[in-house]
């Protein structure tokens, strides 16, 4: 079982980068956060990060000319730590399809939805709008579209009836904490295939 090497961007609070952290700790995630980038300075993500001893960046958008510049300057600190996988936890930007092109190496997302429903922004709010009964969070790979990519893991939970956008997004994210750690190491574990649009999760011992 190979240990991963992870970059992780984020433009916020960060909690889905410490689930990450606390998941390695705890040994329930055999992989290593090598890098940390943001484009807000003021990320408390890059603090977490900081906290830990991890290198940590902010990559300010405005400092280039065009979004391809900022992605490159991106793609030139990640490739700096020979990570094999990107992990977007929060990262507040969609990402070109020159940066997916170009990352060689697969990218992970989480998004606060039961994709392929409510993709992009305000997925809590569409969700309590189209006033569905149940959403949750979906882990899937990036790809050249926006929430598009193969599904890894998905969990539910409910749409109470009186539910803010606030209080939904607080009961999806505790599911998040949990979901995207094992997700990352079900990838660790070399268990995770994908079959087109598929991803097949295999049984411990027959990867």
């Amino acid at each position: 079982m190979s240990q991963l090497q992870l970059a992780v961007l984020a433009s916020g609070k960060g909690t889905n980068l410490q689930s990450i952290l606390d998941a390695i700790k705890t040994n329930k995630l055999n992989a290593t956060v090598k890098v940390v980038l943001s484009d807000k300075s003021e990320a408390l993500a890059l603090k977490r990060a900081q906290d830990e001893g991890i290198p940590a960046y902010y990559v300010n958008h405005k400092d280039f000319i065009d979004k391809q510049d900022f992605e490159k300057a991106l793609l030139e600190k990640i490739k700096s730590y020979n990570v094999d996988h990107i992990i977007l936890a929060g990262f507040m930007r969609v990402l070109s399809s020159f940066f997916v092109q170009k990352a060689g190496v697969p990218i992970l997302n989480i998004h606060p939805s039961l994709l392929p429903s409510f993709q992009g922004l305000n997925a809590h709010k569409q969700a309590i709008d189209y006033g569905v009964r149940f959403s949750g969070c979906t882990v899937h790979f990036v790809d050249e579209g926006v929430d598009t990519g193969p599904i890894i893991l998905q969990s539910v939970v409910p749409v109470l009836p009186g539910d803010s956008e606030e209080i939904l997004a607080k009961r999806i994210l505790e599911k998040e904490h949990d979901v995207y750690p094992q997700a990352i190491q079900l990838l660790s574990e070399g268990r995770i295939v994908c079959r087109g649009r598929r991803v097949i999760i295999v049984e411990e011992g027959e990867a």
